[in-house]
């Protein structure tokens, strides 16, 4: 084998004598390269944008990190006890927990606030404050740092505090203004709150703020803050007062050391989330469990005292990130695998072309000589010339599109593209001229026979597959392996259907023989005497692609319906009108709704509760009392437990009633008197329903509610209707009465949008699917390009004997039907079957709703979507047969001769 310096340089030649395939050989590895290093950066960047999201969007009482200690003791002296409450004290300790925060933590300092608190509210004497059940209110005071950055003053002035001792009875505070609406304050007013041993502590009132940020760290870190809200003693029935807090300047805090509303230090660290990554989640909880209760709050106890406490919800969090993450992230493993399987296969293919493009050269390379070590390495040179450029600008490519991820993942993955291309060609040739050859054996379907390693291979693939899918089934998607089992099932089905494609081509070839032309028996000749690698491999990633795509689709429909179904769970209908304190809906509501746009059907719904024995005093049963015919009507529109309106009727006395499995398995078929708010009434279950509109979630029964003597008019309105007008109902609603209020089943489906970790991977699946999809229909490509010469060749010998264009055109389409056809219908039956075998282990509602809170969850199963199995299909075998179409047009636009010359094959 000459050497470099005999010659013109190996690698130089070889690119110069191949321009074109070498181009796009290094476009196909930059795009695998970009894919292979983009999908970690993006699967990071959607985690990332979740966690943040999640920590973000909590309510800052869970989030907060609460540093917590007791005021000064009464065992030191009263000055010693108030300069320990001091800003100044406090500003201290605040910068020393502040630096001892356990890394990612961090703190948001715009957010977070220290000062001194009453741990217990204190009550106040005012007789002029409003008294829902004649319980006097109870006022929390909080001496808070940084008032003014927080808040605009409305009226009046922020609180000031001059010098104030433990003794001090009079003090300046500062209410919001939702606040003082409330309980009709106004600066200048005065709050007596008892709790202090030698006279109460007097509040004067010096201004009403605004908030700036409400629904931030400081404001909501403690909602009553910043709105008052209802609590209630626990009475029966129960007695409800007003919760309230008062703001008061950081310098008056020694004034709560006097009284019994056990005053306590405080230092609130709102979680900063611009530089949280999800590679931090880890980190995070050990940080949040270390400060709680380990070496991170003995760290903090040696800055805020011996006794100090940290209590923060932000484990829980992080903790229902981490589920919704950790149900997420197997389904899009199993698109990743699929596109990884399909790459990993063009990649492999077209290496299978280069080498098989340069047969004869390697065959005289070998025969003279050449060690297989030599050419291996000569064409690793060759092809790590054009593929190690090109993966690193993918890789450069994915770094700019997708930023604030880790390098590490996307290097690795480019890296393994880069060494698979440099690879393929090596590998590809070294097996086939393992053996110098005088000529070429045939390596076509019809004589191939699968040796004794390919049958242990085939085996082991078999067992893996068939372990991931019982796997799954019995504990859900988890590890890798599970979630490759549509990949595996796939690759599975793809290696039987390649040792039975012969069959049906053999059974077909004779039928076709005997008729009159010769294009059918050709093609299916033709067909069968394909090259092995040329039907093998091109099958493998079509039938992987489809089953990916299949299942993936699938997955996505069913999360789209399983949101749906929510959506229509918490309304009942597609509107639902009601009142707001539960009262009658006022007359001429129904008919006012009828008329609006869109609107198909209405029926108007009483809402009570009753008793199953005279002995219970809780009634928690719920009845409603509808009108028979149009809510049958609205039922079964919905698709809510439908059933006929003779299911409702009243005969001697005894309601007919529609109840729910658990109310009919414990009442029977036999009449059962039951106490309701409207007094006693005898029922029978006449059928049953699982779900109804009138009571979507629990236990219910219905009734007419003809037969509820004395009981008020309803309380509730459903309508049903394709495309109503939202604003039309609104307004139809407005005009019925006031404190109505309108909820519309769109608008819940889209409160259940996607939070960015479920929109970034069901983003990422889409693309993935598509991805597979395109090279798959590469390898059917490649392995038509393959075979062209040889197919150009035999076209232009026909041609020679009499053969039309029209005939030649009919015969390479047919030549390829067989292969596609076979694919796409195994595409759809893997497919099919991959979604059957693979859907218990796929829980839909937590991927649908896994952060949503209050929503019912629709029970909602894994099935198989007709258009993600027949549109995949359809389109690899119009793209199979316009591939056909085209390579036929082409070739019959040279003349024969050009084929016909000997030792030609481009």
């Amino acid at each position: 084998m000459p050497t470099d310096e005999q010659g013109a340089p190996w690698v130089r030649t070889r690119l110069r004598a191949a321009p074109v395939p070498t181009v796009a050989f290094a476009v196909l590895v930059l795009v695998t390269a970009f894919l292979a290093a983009v999908l970690p950066r993006a699967v990071e960047a959607y985690e990332t944008d979740g966690l943040r999201e999640a920590v973000a969007t909590a309510a800052p009482e869970s989030t907060v990190l609460e540093l917590k200690a007791p005021a000064p003791g009464l065992e030191l002296p009263d000055d010693a006890r108030a300069n320990a409450v001091l800003p100044e004290a406090l500003a201290a300790v605040d910068a020393q927990a502040r630096a001892l925060l356990p890394a990612p933590l961090r703190a948001d300092p715009a957010e977070s606030a220290y000062g001194v608190r009453t741990g217990k509210s204190l009550e106040a004497l005012d007789a002029s404050l409003p008294r829902p059940d004649g319980v006097p209110p109870r006022f929390t005071l909080l001496a808070q740092s940084g008032a003014a950055g927080h808040a605009t003053v409305r009226e009046g002035r922020l609180p000031t505090a001059g010098t104030v001792s433990v003794d001090a009875r009079s003090v300046e505070g500062a209410v919001t203004a939702e606040t003082a609406r409330t309980l009709r304050l106004r600066s200048g007013s005065t709050l007596t709150l008892a709790g202090f041993p030698d006279g109460p502590l007097t509040v004067r009132i010096t201004g009403v703020l605004e908030p700036r940020h409400p629904q931030r760290g400081y404001w909501s870190a403690e909602p009553v803050l910043r709105t008052p809200a209802l609590a209630s003693v626990g009475n029966h029935p129960p007695l409800y007062y007003w919760e309230a807090g008062v703001l008061l300047a950081p310098g008056a805090a020694p004034a709560l050391l006097g009284g019994q509303g056990e005053p306590e230090k405080y230092w609130r660290y709102a979680p900063a989330t611009g530089r949280l990554t999800a590679a931090d989640t880890s980190a995070l909880v050990k940080g949040i469990a270390s400060l709680e209760d380990g070496p991170g709050l003995v760290r903090m106890r040696g800055a805020a005292g011996a006794t100090a406490q940290l209590s923060t919800g932000l484990e829980q969090v992080v903790g229902s990130y981490t589920q919704t993450r950790d149900a997420i992230t197997p389904v899009v493993a199993v698109a990743a695998f699929g596109i990884a399987a399909v790459a990993f296969v063009v990649v492999v293919m077209s290496g299978g072309l280069a080498a098989a493009r340069r047969d004869v050269e390697l065959a005289l390379l070998r025969a003279r000589g050449g060690s297989l070590r030599g050419i291996a390495g000569r064409l690793l040179a060759e092809n790590a010339v054009p593929a190690l450029p090109a993966a690193a600008c993918g890789l450069l490519l994915a770094v700019l599109v997708v930023d604030g991820a880790r390098l590490l993942p996307a290097v690795l993955g480019a890296s393994a593209v880069a060494l698979l291309a440099c690879a393929a060609l090596p590998v590809c040739a070294a097996v086939a001229h393992r053996r110098p050859r005088a000529h070429r054996e045939r390596d076509d379907l019809a004589h191939a026979r699968p040796g004794g390693r390919r049958t242990v291979a085939e085996l082991t693939l078999l067992v893996l597959a068939a372990g991931s899918v019982l796997t799954l089934r019995r504990r859900g998607t988890g590890d890798l392996l599970v979630s490759a089992a549509p990949v595996l099932v796939g690759l599975v089905a793809a290696l039987v259907l390649v040792r039975l494609y012969p069959l049906p081509l053999r059974w077909a070839a004779g039928p076709a023989g005997r008729l009159r032309g010769v294009v059918g028996f050709l093609s299916l000749a033709r067909a069968g005497r394909s090259p092995a690698a040329v039907a093998t491999l091109p099958l493998l990633a079509l039938l992987t692609a489809l089953t990916t795509a299949a299942f993936g689709g699938s997955v996505l429909t069913g999360v789209a319906d399983a949101r749906d179904r929510a959506a229509l769970l918490a309304t009942g209908a597609d509107a639902l009108v009601a009142t707001t304190d539960g009262t009658a809906l006022p007359a001429g509501l129904a008919r006012a709704v009828r008329g609006v746009a869109g609107v198909r059907q209405v029926t108007a719904v009483g809402i009570g509760y009753a008793s199953e024995r005279p002995s219970e005093e809780t009634r928690s049963l719920t009845v409603a009392g509808v009108a028979p015919d149009s809510y049958a009507a609205l039922a079964r529109l919905t698709g809510l437990g439908g059933f006929t309106a003779d299911r409702l009727r009243t005969r001697g006395g005894v309601l007919d009633a529609v109840a729910s499995p658990g109310v009919a398995a414990r009442f029977g078929r036999t009449p059962r008197r039951i106490e309701t708010d409207y007094g006693p009434v005898t029922v029978r279950i006449t059928a049953v329903r699982p779900r109804t509109p009138a009571v979507p979630e629990g236990e219910f029964l219905l009734v007419d509610a003809a037969g509820l003597k004395g009981a008020p008019g309803p309380a509730v309105l459903l309508a049903a209707g394709a495309g109503l007008d939202p604003k039309a109902l609104r307004a139809a609603a407005r005009g019925a009465g006031q404190d109505l209020s309108v909820t519309l089943r769109s608008e819940e489906r889209a409160a259940l949008s996607d939070s960015p970790l479920q929109a970034g991977a069901e983003r990422i699946y889409v693309w993935a699917v598509a991805a597979g999809a395109g090279y798959a229909v590469l390898a059917l490509v490649l392995g038509l390009l393959r075979s062209a010469p040889e197919r150009a060749a035999l076209l232009a010998r026909l041609r020679t004997l009499g053969m039309t264009t029209r005939q030649g055109r009919h015969l390479l389409g047919l030549e390829a039907l067989p292969q596609t056809l076979l694919a796409a219908a195994g595409g759809m039956a893997v497919g099919w079957a991959t979604v059957g075998l693979l859907a218990p282990g796929i829980d839909l509602d937590r991927l649908a709703l896994a952060d949503a809170a209050g929503v019912t969850a629709p029970d909602a199963v894994l099935r198989a979507d007709v258009w993600s199995l027949a549109l995949p299909a359809a389109g690899a075998v119009l793209l199979a047969g316009a591939v056909a179409v085209a390579q036929a047009w082409w070739a019959g636009r040279r003349p024969p001769i050009t084929h016909l010359r000997e030792g030609d094959m481009r």
